[in-house]
């Protein structure tokens, strides 16, 4: 670990909210030139102790030293002066404005006449930066037709272009496909050289190891432990942030007689880009989507589920041809569970019991008459049944943890009695216990008879969770691994060949 003194270091830092303390009395030195991986459960204190750092929250106890000297963040201007950057998990992205307004937001080029900005010199910044992260758009596209993983490109870039000295990055590669991810280690590894502070806060072990200098782990809002990466190993850092032994491999007994056909597609192509996407997926089965950032998986789930139009080809579910929206497809027993559960799983401003009711009140309740104490029953049998951490069941969604409300957008359709399956990206943004536990809720899914179609950007997750899997490239399918095909190398090969 670095001998330097600090170039910043929150000490003693509390934070509470009513009825939870999210931080007592954490201690958090951060050298120049240093990655330091911030890790814990969702719920930690992790992203708290971070918008500490930042300004957007004011610690109730602590103090902040800069170069040794005491100081006050009060805002996030006061963090800026300081050069300090977060990429935070959840967006902070115009949707209507397009890439290189959002990437100099507030801080746009003007020209001599005061008032007007110079948008020739700030989208040829823009692209500079996107340059940097081997990112090919172009910097007049407004951010709301990009894809989850493209506006976490854009979020990156956007910290990137204010030359910080302290740049805090909170789950920066969830929806990024491995191309993505190189690029971004190796940014942060030049970043690292020319002397930036970074605090890394990661669920994937393999980027601890990776990228890390010095490890923090956080549990139930304390420091429990600050460690070398040499000095520890995957299974001793799961237990220190969980306080209990986690089985972190994904061992399971895979489909030798999958059931009948659940889900056909033939020559789907929406008016998202895909075209001639064939698959199957049978009872039983596990059927793997993979490929790069922007390869099309998405808008395929979304095709299949009615939420995007469909323009060509053919969906049938257990036999029967399927079309039409969203509502027709969960009538149906198809359930998606999408990328981004925060703004199309969830209604975040409703209580845990509202959400985990919603998609089932027609089978719970057929004669329109909603009876609160069996809603009330039905709501706690699937909190019971998923662990789902809640104080109550009137406890609004959006103050959960990221695997919590991962549970939640499960448990809905668990209840209106789904038997196909769409998990996009099931696994993002949620800790290594809460992963677990997902993993296991969708074996026994298919222990149960239903079929499951999996996106997941961690091709380990495909290769070791999925029967077998289809690839694709340039909003098409690239090509079909059985099980005994399927392994990274043969993913990456149909994912960036090109004839």
């Amino acid at each position: 670990m670095a001998t330097a003194a600090p170039l910043l270091e929150l000490r003693g830092i509390s934070k509470q909210f009513p009825g939870v303390c999210a931080l007592d009395q954490v201690s958090f030195p951060i050298y120049a030139g240093e990655v330091n991986m911030l890790l814990g459960e969702n719920g930690a204190g992790k992203s708290t102790l971070m918008k500490v750092l930042y300004g957007a929250y004011r610690a109730d106890a602590g103090d902040f030293l800069y170069h040794g000297r005491t100081l006050a963040i009060g805002s996030p201007a006061d963090a800026r002066t300081l050069g300090i950057a977060v990429i935070f998990q959840e967006f902070s992205l115009v949707p209507f404005l397009d890439i290189a307004h959002n990437i100099f937001l507030g801080r746009e080029p003007y020209r001599i006449v005061p008032g007007l900005i110079d948008h020739r010199a700030m989208h040829a910044e823009a692209r500079k930066v996107l340059d940097l992260l081997g990112m090919e758009y172009d910097t007049r596209t407004l951010v709301h037709r990009l894809g989850v993983a493209q506006q976490q490109l854009v979020e990156i870039a956007k910290a990137v272009s204010q030359n910080a000295r302290i740049l805090v990055m909170d789950e920066p590669t969830a929806a990024l496909s491995e191309r993505e991810t190189a690029r971004l280690f190796a940014l942060i590894r030049q970043l690292k050289r020319e002397g930036v502070a970074i605090v890394y806060i990661s669920h994937r072990l393999a980027e601890v190891f990776a990228l890390g200098d010095r490890i923090t782990v956080l549990r139930d809002g304390r420091k429990v432990a600050t460690l070398l990466p040499s000095a520890t190993t995957p299974d001793e850092l799961v237990h220190l942030m969980v306080g209990r032994a986690v089985d972190t491999t994904y061992a399971r007994n895979f489909c030798d007689q999958p059931g009948e056909l659940a889900l056909q597609v033939q020559g789907l192509a929406s008016d998202q880009g895909i075209s001639g996407v064939d698959l199957e997926l049978r009872a039983g089965e596990i059927v793997g989507l993979a490929g790069l950032v922007g390869s099309g998986r998405t808008e395929v789930a979304r095709a299949i589920f009615g939420a995007d139009k469909v323009t060509a080809g053919t969906v049938r579910v257990y036999g029967e041809p399927l079309a039409g929206g969203p509502n027709i497809a969960a009538r149906r027993g198809v359930a998606l569970i999408p990328e981004n559960r925060k703004q199309e799983g969830l209604a975040l401003i409703r209580s845990v019991q509202d959400n985990l009711l919603l998609a089932s009140l027609a089978k719970l309740f057929p004669r329109i008459w909603f009876r609160p104490a069996d809603g009330r029953r039905a709501c706690m049998e699937t909190i019971d049944e998923l662990r789902i951490a809640t104080p109550s069941p009137l406890r609004l969604v959006r103050y959960l943890s990221g695997g919590n409300q991962q549970k939640i957008v499960i448990g809905k359709w668990l209840k209106a009695g789904c038997r196909l399956f769409i998990f996009d990206e099931p696994t993002r943004g949620i800790d290594v216990g809460a992963k677990a536990e997902i993993f296991n809720l969708i074996g026994e899914l298919v222990k149960s008879g239903a079929a499951v179609l999996m996106i997941s950007s961690e091709l380990l997750e495909i290769v070791h969770v999925c029967d077998r899997a289809y690839v694709m490239r340039d909003k098409r399918i690239a090509g079909h691994l059985e099980r005994g095909e399927l392994s990274e190398p043969n993913i990456l090969r149909l994912a960036m060949h090109h004839e």
